[in-house]
């Protein structure tokens, strides 16, 4: 699993890669939870590379939205490839997340809200 980072404006980006299951889901947690503890709470997470979501995956997604929407934030989805798609369809997440076919699309949505 391989995080990758950068600013874009007041949004952060998240670029995750390889598979985000039990073994990487604990190191994504900690991403997010560091980054919403220091209130950067507008988030979006490229999902273009990611080959892979576990349930330990989804878990890990859904608190950390949770969380920042206490904050007044929230976490955008991007770029999400057919099979992890269906995942999220599958788990009802279509419902929860915003989803966007790119990132651009994903980061102006925080500033039209």
């Amino acid at each position: 699993m391989e995080i990758l980072e950068r600013k874009e404006g007041t949004v952060n980006v998240i670029s995750l890669s390889g598979r985000l299951d039990a073994y990487s889901a604990n190191d994504i947690e900690a991403k997010l939870n560091s980054m919403i503890d220091t209130a950067q709470v507008q988030l979006a997470v490229s999902l273009e590379e990611l080959e892979y979501i576990s349930s330990s995956g989804l878990r890990v997604l859904l608190a950390a939205l949770k969380k920042a929407r206490k904050q007044q934030g929230d976490i955008k989805l991007a770029c999400l490839k057919p099979c992890i798609k269906e995942v999220f369809d599958i788990a009802g997440f279509t419902q929860l997340f915003s989803i966007f076919n790119t990132e651009e699309s994903a980061i102006a949505s925080f500033e039209d809200a």
